[in-house]
């Protein structure tokens, strides 16, 4: 039921908390799982005090436990164990506090925490996380090396001093961060997403050695796994031993058994690169020095041809038939030029003979008036105008005296005819 209350009528603090006993108290009894983040035991008291985790999410709700239930656990559990706990609600009026009143404890066996990693294998593996299609090639030599490992391990010497032994050159940047317990997740990830940032990074490698399975939850860590999928840069898991199988080995790009093998495939063994330069190099001159043999060989073979023996028969060949080819060209281009003027020459006779000038050279004269227009008929003029008479050679100026019709003139031409022309 509400608390009928307002500005005017306020409930008391002990009425509020009292109605939240009475929810609290209807809620019952309930199932959780969690990651124990913190226990504590006072001596001489019979209470235990934990502080449960959820695993995936940064929430947290504390537990109170009677002794006689914490000691009644057939194996004990420490700080980052998982566990299952029945508990009921409990809200402490004088602090007003909500906690748990664990009734049961059950740690989680390994054959549960394998059935929950196999569920969330199965659902990243559903969203493609787990794709060989996304795998990321590792650089050849990359300009530094990014490791996420334990302070002080003894993963990290492994990976540090192989990967100089086998190229002593190569740089790494080292993220420190837990690699077990409550922590650990959460500080990979962090330390993950700055090598990430780094552009001189070109790999990273995630390194821890063996432990129990409890110790590798983090590796399997719904959060880790989403953090290295989202990764720009190429990242090798080398948690574990060759039988562990984190669910960060599924998501990145290369797994390595150990972190000795980790180094082993992240940089090249400058013995073995110099061995093959060696052998390049070796087999380039061998090649090379075939080459030219066999090019010396054919050049030999071709200048020992009779027509290379002697070449001045070459040329004396085709000097004889260029003279030949000479000699033809003349005579058809004689002929060809005697063909050409004879038809130059009988072209010019038919002009000259169509020529109005040649008829001019037969005793014609082209009669023109003083307007310059070409008289044809005698009826155009009349007597005293002036009149033009063209010649072959020069001009006649003269005065009409007389003008004869055309009949008398036809006459006259009959009589005399036209004028004599010179053989």
């Amino acid at each position: 039921m509400a608390l009928d209350t307002s500005f005017d009528h306020p409930a008391p603090v002990r009425v509020i908390a009292n109605a939240m006993t009475g929810y609290v108290n209807r809620l019952g009894a309930v199932w959780v799982e969690g990651q124990i983040a913190q226990l504590t035991r006072r001596p001489q008291t019979s209470t235990v005090f934990l502080t449960l985790r959820d695993p995936l999410a940064e929430v947290s709700v504390s537990v109170t436990c009677p002794r006689s239930v914490f000691d009644a656990l057939a194996s004990p559990v420490t700080e980052g164990a998982r566990v299952v706990v029945f508990a009921k609600f409990q809200y402490y009026v004088p602090r007003g506090t909500l906690s748990l009143v664990a009734k049961q404890i059950r740690p989680v066996g390994v054959g549960e925490l394998l059935a929950r990693l196999e569920q969330l294998r199965r659902l990243l593996a559903a969203e493609g996380l787990f794709d060989p299609v996304r795998k990321r090639p590792l650089p050849f030599l990359p300009h530094r090396v990014g490791l996420v490992v334990g302070r002080d391990s003894a993963a990290e010497r492994d990976v540090v001093d192989n990967a100089r032994r086998r190229w002593p050159g190569v740089q790494f940047r080292v993220e420190y961060a837990a690699v077990q317990g409550r922590e650990s997740a959460r500080q990979v990830i962090e330390a993950l997403r700055a090598l990430d940032r780094d552009p001189q990074v070109g790999v990273v490698i995630i390194a821890r050695g063996g432990g129990a399975l409890e110790d590798l939850l983090p590796f399997s860590d719904e959060g880790l796994i989403r953090a290295v999928a989202t990764c720009t840069t190429p990242v090798v898991s080398a948690v574990g031993h060759e039988e562990d199988q984190p669910l960060l080995d599924l998501v990145a790009d290369l797994r390595a058994s150990t972190p000795t093998d980790a180094a082993k495939r992240v940089v090249p063994d400058v013995h073995d690169e110099t061995t093959k330069i060696s052998t390049l190099r070796n087999r380039s001159r061998t090649l090379l020095a075939h080459t030219i043999r066999r090019e010396q060989q054919g050049l030999v073979a071709v200048r020992s041809r009779p027509v290379l023996a002697q070449p001045r028969r070459i040329f004396e060949h085709l000097s004889a038939a260029t003279d030949e080819w000479v000699a033809r060209g003349r005579v058809s281009f004689d002929h060809q030029l005697a063909r050409a003027t004879d038809d130059l020459a009988h072209r010019l006779a038919r002009v000259r003979a169509l020529s109005p000038l040649a008829t001019l050279e037969r005793g014609y004269a082209v009669v023109q008036s003083s307007a310059g227009d070409v008289l044809t008929s005698a009826g155009q003029v009349g007597t005293g105008d002036r009149i033009t008479a063209r010649l072959a050679q020069g001009r006649l100026s003269a005065v009409v005296d007389d003008v004869q019709d055309g009949s008398a003139t036809d006459r006259d031409m009959e009589t005399t005819g036209p004028p004599h022309e010179e053989p």
